[in-house]
């Protein structure tokens, strides 16, 4: 069975998408030396379904894990149930596991649509595009439930990880967390985790949510000769997880902290109305070295 895949292409760079497959980016690679700008997919995964082993996903209507089996909202309780057999709680949404439709395809340029009715109505749009080495994606969101709910967006890039790579980034304080990876302290950002400058990335896990961003970042790949400077907007917060031992590590622009439907005022949701929208945009630009 052939799968639905699509294509873009600039002069620099090529991507590969699974629409059906949570809006998924497969890959997105060098077109002169193949190297990849976002981690390879796992063997199988296309065809297993699996969009966390590919190179990203869209976070819809939340991002990562909400406890105690669901949130308040203004009509009473929305219940949720975990989505993932990884995890115990629900975790990234749900339009990383739903089909999303081709509205507009061109050689550059990309619409998907998806219209959920989990865990409510909504109405979701990402429209991805290559230029000059840059890949844009543009994230729109309208709510479409006649009952009001809070609203989180995020992305999800995996990017591959070497001996050499190196973050730079700007945030100004970090969420602790407990066994379960729920936050329980909020404080101000250890040396070990502080990237004002370019460093290599920890040793050790890390798995934390970021406050005070201002949206940048820089990945710097010398051994595979590029860096992609990274710029989110609709995003004051970045999760970063690096895991010990493994070719890969994530920092992902998000509207709001984990759990944070849990945290005292929301910090980062939206409660919308029908009709109402929210947005949140990421751009990646290839640079080589």
């Amino acid at each position: 069975m052939t799968l639905p895949l699509l294509y873009l292409e600039d002069e620099l760079t090529r991507l590969t998408l699974a629409p059906h497959l949570g809006a998924s980016l497969v890959e997105w690679t060098l077109r002169g030396s193949g190297a990849p700008l976002l981690r390879p997919p796992t063997p199988q995964a296309l065809e297993n379904g699996l969009p966390g082993k590919l190179g990203g996903f869209p976070l819809i209507p939340w991002s990562n894990r909400i406890a105690q089996g669901g949130f308040d909202c203004p009509d009473g309780w929305l219940s949720l149930e975990a989505n993932s057999p990884n995890d115990p709680f629900p975790i990234h949404g749900s339009a990383w596991q739903q089909p999303w439709q081709v509205i507009e395809q061109g050689a550059q340029e990309v619409l998907l649509q998806l219209d959920s009715q989990s865990p409510f109505a909504y109405c979701a749009s990402l429209r991805i595009r290559l230029n000059g080495g840059q890949l844009q994606i543009a994230m729109h969101v309208t709510h479409m439930a006649e009952r009001a709910a809070w609203h989180g967006l995020g992305l999800h890039p995996y990017f591959p990880r070497t001996a050499g790579t190196r973050l730079q980034t700007c945030a100004s304080e970090v969420w602790l967390c407990d066994a379960s990876k729920l936050p329980t302290q909020l404080r101000d950002i250890p040396t070990e985790w502080d990237f004002q400058h370019a460093r290599l990335l920890p040793d050790a896990l890390v798995d934390n949510g970021f406050g005070g961003w201002d949206g940048r970042c820089l990945i710097q790949q010398p051994d595979l000769g590029y860096e992609l400077e990274c710029r989110a907007s609709g995003s004051e917060y970045f999760l970063l997880y690096c895991p010990v031992g493994l070719d890969f590590f994530c920092i992902e622009p998000v509207s709001h902290p984990v759990n944070a439907h849990h945290l005292s005022g929301r910090p980062g949701l939206r409660l919308l109305e029908q009709g109402q929208s929210v947005t949140l945009g990421f751009s990646m630009q290839c640079r080589l070295l």
